[in-house]
């Protein structure tokens, strides 16, 4: 069931047009605050708002409830949490200055592509 929820949050980023889409598997980290982060990236603040609101419906439709969330004031680094999946939503020079992937950098990390399916179905709404 992650699996189909990382990619539901991987497919609303990409229908909004953000880049660099990885998700941290952190379940064998000692302490972590969540199994599994959700990294990615925007060029301006409205687009990572965007980003934010159409992670929120996605999930919404599929009854995932957000705990939490950070950062909606000045959209240049988002956090939605979802509980076991914590999303981070940056604007592109904070996440370039944060490095927040290289903090674990030697945990299993899944990078996303664009699906066709998330453009066709994109393109019929």
């Amino acid at each position: 069931m992650i699996t189909h929820d990382l990619r539901v949050i991987a497919d609303a980023i990409f229908e909004k047009k953000g880049q660099n889409v990885v998700s941290l598997d952190l379940r064998s980290v000692d302490g972590a605050i969540s199994d599994w982060f959700v990294v990615c990236d925007a060029s301006n603040t409205t687009q990572v708002g965007a980003i934010c609101d159409n992670i929120r419906e996605k999930m919404k439709e599929q009854g995932l409830k957000l705990l939490r969330s950070q950062g909606e004031e000045n959209n240049f680094w988002i956090i939605l949490d979802y509980g076991n999946i914590l999303v981070h939503i940056f604007l592109t020079q904070y996440r370039e200055f944060y490095r927040l992937e290289d903090l674990w950098a030697d945990v299993p990390r899944k990078e996303y592509k664009e699906r066709r399916i998330a453009k066709k179905a994109q393109a019929q709404e």
